[in-house]
């Protein structure tokens, strides 16, 4: 199956270990990256757009028909928010781009960066893990083909990356022993891309995918 990707959020650590993972993978044929500012990578396979209204695609439609996947890991810590505030990055700001997409690509696997603890419920105390509980399943009903979400932990970086933040260059220098003492709340960043690659492929039975299930699905076949 060749695989024709749109990333969103490649210039932060998530999706930049997204994009390594599919332009090495000899099935993603081609890769659209969406962002505000570039993501400083150059290769055959990639093509880049700089949009600035995350809420607003209507500009860039014509350039989105024809993909099959979309790898969607875009995200801001809630660290200092308020809900609202929150919700309209998090929720809005994923919606407008997921509408748009499965209008114009019926055929596409969203694949969405979630995280642990996200409560699908929508009812719990903890406010991002509503918000993002909220964001999961209004995706959910979009009319995808299929619509996979990740709810990574911990995570280690690619190897190479230039996008890395403090904490984690610390959890990667401290992986094995996450790894050993908990290894169902972590995963590598290449594990997560492969995963998204491998769903998109062949589908999983699961559609939420917790660190217990990205490792598994990442190194299938």
């Amino acid at each position: 199956m060749a695989i024709k990707a749109i990333i969103f959020g490649a210039s932060g650590m998530v999706g930049e270990g997204v994009l390594i993972e599919a332009l090495k993978h000899k099935n993603v044929e081609s890769v659209f990256v969406i962002g505000r500012r570039p993501c400083n990578t150059t290769h055959p396979k990639l093509v880049e757009a700089i949009h600035q209204n995350f809420f607003d695609f209507s500009a860039l439609e014509e350039r989105l028909k024809g993909y099959n996947a979309c790898c969607f890991c875009l995200g801001v810590s809630s660290l200092g928010m308020n809900e609202r505030d929150y919700s309209r990055i998090t929720y809005d700001l994923t919606m407008a781009a997921a509408k748009t997409l499965s209008r114009l690509n019926p055929d596409m696997t969203f694949c969405y960066v979630s995280g642990t603890g996200t409560d699908s419920t929508e009812q719990g105390t903890i406010m991002w893990a509503r918000v993002k509980g909220k964001t999961e399943n209004d995706l959910s009903k979009l009319p995808f083909k299929a619509v996979y979400l990740f709810r990574p932990g911990l995570m280690k970086p690619n190897a190479g990356q230039k996008n890395i933040k403090p904490l984690f260059k610390i959890a990667g220098l401290l992986y094995q022993v996450f790894h050993l003492l908990s290894p169902n709340n972590v995963c590598t960043l290449e594990d997560i891309g492969l995963a998204m690659i491998h769903a998109v492929e062949s589908g999983f039975p699961k559609k939420i995918l917790e660190n217990r299930d990205i490792t598994p699905l990442a190194h299938m076949g």
